[in-house]
């Protein structure tokens, strides 16, 4: 019999790697001779490059790049072969590297993740994934193109820094030096949020406040947004507000969508292409997938949503031992996934549950194992 143990990661908690351990050590207890498989993953967003790397056995490649507030930061990409590479923009230019006092998207930019693509091209990489969740930033990708070539000009010819504020004055885009290498190189980014670039559930209005913006700065941010929207149509002959996904990682969706010709993926989908899913599936008895918390969400992208209709092509059964579980959890059971079991095993609060969580996993395990082992036996 074999396993294959495939969880996201129970965040602030359990690491996707620690999940699969636990898996293993409950399965061995309830199955001695079977066979256990593990694959870290994640679906897009924090842990892709580590999860992706591991499962591959690739490599870490560390890069000192220019963070959010253009300090100098140390940030890490994945070699996965010796021309595919993976990315996480918030390695560089993320939400958790500008301190709580700091937060002010009028003043962040994605410079540094441009630099790290850059490296990445510098190193022979020529295809390229990039995860763009967790972002700090709102400068449409100003900051990103610029590390790669780009310039944006003022009604002047004076040349911006691109940070959120400079939306509202670019006046022209210089796109002559930009990185010839791009030509060659394909990109794809890891992202399921569809928001456009402008209006009310555009990049600003949806994402901006999370990320220090005030009502006044939003205001400032859109009407900047909206301009720089008007010169990319004007100059390109494209509307990023007809692209899905261009309003992701404040507006940096719309900069690789426009400027690198870049393809918009599935995180999940991405992610189990990289480390060849499928392959894995092979002579699989069942399949353990699962995360922090299921709900409807879960069927939009998410880990559980991804391995459950892999499995279902397949036709692998797949179940799902989770944290807990909230409204339209059941929805996964659309996407392949034939039950759910929570790892809490009583009334408990959330700091409780994530205090005690590897023992509540792997208690939970045992007892899903348990409850496999008496399946078999019906007659």
């Amino acid at each position: 019999m074999k396993f294959l143990f495939v969880s996201d990661s129970f965040k602030g908690s359990l690491t996707s790697e620690m999940t699969g351990d636990l898996l293993e050590r409950a399965a061995k207890e309830i199955f001695p001779d079977c066979i256990c498989e593990k694959l870290p993953v994640a679906d897009g967003g924090e842990g892709t490059v580590n999860a992706v790397v591991r499962a591959v056995s690739g490599e870490i490649i560390p890069v000192t790049v220019h963070g959010p507030l253009m300090e100098m930061q140390n940030a890490c990409y994945g070699k996965l072969d010796e021309k595919r590479a993976v990315l996480e923009m918030a390695s560089a230019s993320g939400y958790a590297l500008v301190p709580a006092e700091k937060k002010n998207p009028l003043y962040t930019t994605t410079y540094g993740t441009g630099e790290m693509i850059r490296d990445a091209l510098d190193k022979g990489f020529r295809d390229i994934s990039i995860a763009i969740g967790g972002s700090a930033t709102n400068d449409g990708g100003m900051g990103c193109m610029r590390a790669l070539g780009v310039r944006f000009l003022d009604e002047n010819g004076t040349e911006l820094d691109g940070a959120g504020k400079d939306l509202g004055r670019v006046a022209h885009i210089d796109c002559s030096d930009l990185d010839g290498r791009i030509k060659e190189t394909k990109f794809k980014v890891m992202c399921d949020v569809t928001n456009p670039l402008c209006g009310e559930n555009g990049a600003t209005y949806t994402f901006g406040k999370q990320k220090g913006g005030t009502p006044e700065i939003l205001e400032e941010l859109e009407h900047g947004m909206r301009h720089y929207r008007d010169v990319i149509v004007k100059e390109f002959g494209v509307n990023p507000d007809e692209m899905e996904g261009s309003g992701a990682a404040g507006g940096l969706g719309a900069a690789l969508l426009v400027f690198l010709k870049a393809t918009l993926r599935s995180g999940i989908e991405t992610v189990l292409e990289l480390i060849h899913f499928d392959a894995y599936l092979k002579d699989a008895s069942l399949v353990i997938t699962g995360e922090g918390r299921t709900d409807r969400q879960s069927c939009f992208g998410k880990v559980v949503q991804g391995v459950g209709e892999h499995c279902k092509n397949k036709n692998i059964p797949a179940i799902a031992l989770v944290g807990s579980m909230g409204e339209g959890a059941e929805n996964i059971y659309g996407h392949g996934i034939l039950s759910i079991m929570t790892t809490v095993n009583g009334a408990m609060s959330l700091e409780e549950a994530m205090e005690h969580a590897e023992e509540l996993y792997y208690n939970g395990a045992v007892r899903m194992f348990r409850m496999v082992k008496a399946g078999m036996g019906l007659k």
